[in-house]
């Protein structure tokens, strides 16, 4: 019951987040000073088109009656129509989710197998070369911008060593000579269920750069706080006493000690999971890669506000349903949290 409660509280209040949010967006594109008429017929656009397409759209209505319209579309699921592409918004989202999906999920996947491990080798080994080795990792993984590290690992896996593809989310030749069924929409899935093992390497080494390259951050963060977490576990009363009882190193260490620091690495994993939702833009940007990032980048420079406000709510759900789900798991991992 008490998590039941829990749950409808904070959906309440992650509705009256949205809308908020939603308002922001809404009055601050129309603000832009743009014409979103003049965008939408394209160049040359005359004033007798203008003022036709002005009312189809709705703009000479005062903004509030604006607002309230799109709130109603919104709630059946309609999101626009986007400027640039005359497409449906909502289509247009559809079709580019599950590749930015599969490059966040791979991204984070890296970062969390390889950052939990180094912070707590790193808490384990204080003052060691290793430590030193993680601590330097983690800052320059924090501190190095993600277009950066893109740029230096193309021109060092693919110009240098000619080892990994330079951008794109498989080779487009593959249409062609192994053309793959769509099921999901993720490659690396598809490929799977399909048995298309020429698609699936291809695609795994057309991911690999990307992914580290999202990776770089939430690898640096995760060390970090896993690290400081695991010292002031450490130095707890009981895992000397557990040291006194002869129990092993290893035993004490990821059963023990690393139960009760990992509620302080799961808030930092949210925090840079939902980050990173929005920080696919500069990766996908620099690798070609054809996700929310390119398009929400694209809209940006044409102007297409309506692009924009729907990839703001996208982002602005994520970062709820995220918050989320880090409170639910916090709560099952560490018992002294309280859902009240």
């Amino acid at each position: 019951m008490q998590k039941l409660e829990f749950l409808l509280r904070r959906l309440g209040t992650s509705i009256f987040v949205l809308i908020g949010v939603s308002i922001i967006t809404f009055f601050i594109a129309r603000v832009v000073p743009a014409n979103p008429a003049a965008l939408y017929i394209g160049p040359k656009a005359r004033q007798e088109d203008i003022e036709r397409v002005t009312k189809q759209l709705g703009l000479d209505k005062p903004l509030p009656v604006q607002y309230a319209v799109y709130m109603q579309e919104l709630l059946r699921g309609d999101l626009g129509t986007s400027i640039s592409t005359k497409r449906p918004i909502t289509e247009e989202l559809a079709g580019r989710i599950p590749a930015t999906l599969e490059l966040l999920f791979s991204g984070m996947f890296i970062a969390i197998t390889l950052g939990v491990p180094l912070g707590v080798l790193s808490a384990r080994w204080q003052g060691k070369p290793f430590d030193w080795m993680v601590r330097i990792i983690s800052i320059v993984g924090v501190s190095m911008p993600a277009f950066f590290l893109g740029l230096i690992l193309q021109i060092v896996f693919f110009r240098n060593l000619e080892l990994l593809p330079l951008a794109g989310r498989v080779d487009s030749d593959l249409r062609f000579s192994n053309p793959l069924t769509a099921i999901t929409n993720f490659i690396l899935l598809d490929s799977l269920l399909t048995s298309n093992w020429v698609t699936l390497k291809d695609a795994f080494l057309h991911l690999i750069l990307p992914a580290f390259t999202l990776a770089a951050y939430p690898i640096g963060l995760i060390a970090r706080m896993t690290r400081a977490a695991m010292l002031e576990v450490l130095e707890q009363d009981y895992i000397r006493t557990a040291k006194a009882y002869g129990i092993r190193q290893y035993f004490i260490i990821y059963f023990y000690a690393l139960k009760n620091a990992i509620s302080p690495a799961l808030t930092v994993i949210g925090l840079t999971f939902a980050f990173a939702l929005t920080g696919t833009f500069f990766v996908e940007v620099l690798f070609n890669w054809p996700g929310l990032g390119l398009f929400t980048v694209r809209s940006l420079l044409n102007l297409d506000y309506p692009a924009i406000m729907g990839m703001t709510l996208f982002g602005a759900t994520g970062y709820v349903l995220i918050n989320l789900i880090v409170d639910i798991l916090q709560a099952w991992v560490d018992p002294r949290i309280s859902l009240r």
